[in-house]
């Protein structure tokens, strides 16, 4: 039976095209990964980026490409990764297509708690990622407290969203006013970028979007079973709340760990998922792994344009996204009402 099945996915024409938008979108990753780390205001070339890989130090090219370029890049690929599966998981188990860690207050729950950290507590900096699960997580809870009624309603979720966000970002003006002598480190990150990114910020995430990758295969199954609805994910031998908070702290662990190196990033869960979701469909089993792959590409290509495109100046990547994302949730929330 296994192996019919496998012989009917290969066969299967939608499987192929998934699979070659899986494998383009790889090759694009790699090409935009390396493009981007030689594009900036000090010329390099790719002969500089291969003189790095043979350990050829004693250069300027050298110590930007090592130092503050390519940590850079990396970053931004992890936090792309890590926001769209948090975005994609949110949209499968709250079944709408406008969730999105930074929409329904997710991310500014994980900011709030990483802020108090790094402005009151900044010799435990190293325990941002962590303490912004934490945030993230009570607000997920309090989110879901607001929006359940015999179940998750779409439009109490966006509402509630607006209600924890606006919340939590009153709690960090408040730590703006009170600390505004300590506030200066944090400015930047508020607004979401990858400006001063260096190798610590790589390894503080890495671990992180590896869980995302290796929860990838086990959330395409369990996403898929509760989109038959409860009654059939059961009979299938799924314990369906448990689920629901396996796949919700996961995708909160995943927000937190982008938040804690990029600051307020939001869109990118909302973006890349639904654009994947057009492409290869609602199948998880393609649409994570997806939207994985686009997510990194989204904001390499994003953080690019953000520091070149007004050279000297550097616009912080989260506002680049919210020029982009804004529209297209109205765009998504007209359509949603105009179905109903």
């Amino acid at each position: 039976m296994a192996i019919a099945s496998i012989s009917e996915k290969i066969k299967d024409p939608r499987s192929k095209k998934r699979n070659l938008v899986m494998f383009l979108g790889l090759i694009l990753l790699v090409a935009v990964l390396f493009i981007s780390v030689i594009i900036g205001t000090a010329n390099t070339s790719f002969s500089d980026l291969y003189n790095v890989f043979v350990g050829v130090q004693n250069t300027e090219s050298y110590r930007i490409l090592y130092h503050i370029r390519i940590p850079r890049v990396l970053t931004a690929m992890f936090a792309g990764i890590n926001l769209a599966i948090a975005g994609c998981i949110l949209q499968g188990v709250l079944k709408n297509p406008l969730a999105d860690p930074g929409i329904i207050g997710v991310s500014a729950g994980a900011a709030l708690a990483a802020m108090v950290v790094m402005i009151i507590l900044p010799e435990y900096t190293n325990m941002v990622p962590i303490v912004a699960f934490v945030g993230a997580m009570i607000a997920t809870l309090i989110l879901f407290a607001l929006a359940w009624e015999d179940g998750i309603q779409p439009l109490k979720l966006i509402l509630a969203g607006v209600a924890v966000s606006a919340f939590f970002a009153g709690g960090m003006t408040c730590l703006m006013v009170f600390f505004s002598d300590k506030i200066q480190g944090t400015v930047n990150w508020m607004a979401g970028g990858f400006s001063g990114a260096s190798w610590k910020h790589v390894t503080m995430i890495l671990p992180y979007t590896i869980i995302g990758l290796v929860g990838v295969s086990i959330s395409s199954k369990l996403l898929n079973a509760l989109q038959l609805g409860d009654d059939v994910a059961k009979s299938l031998g799924t314990r369906v709340e448990a689920t629901r908070f396996f796949l919700v702290t996961l995708a909160a662990l995943l927000a937190a760990s982008a938040v804690s190196v990029a600051g307020m990033l939001t869109f990118v869960g909302l973006i890349v998922p639904h654009m994947m979701r057009l492409v290869v469909g609602s199948d998880f089993n393609y649409l994570l792994p997806s939207s994985a792959i686009f997510g990194g590409i989204l904001l390499i290509v994003a953080d690019t344009v953000a520091r070149t495109a007004f050279s000297p100046i550097e616009v912080p990547v989260g506002v680049f996204m919210s020029f982009i994302g804004a529209p297209f949730f109205l765009y998504l929330l007209k359509r949603g009402m105009q179905k109903r």
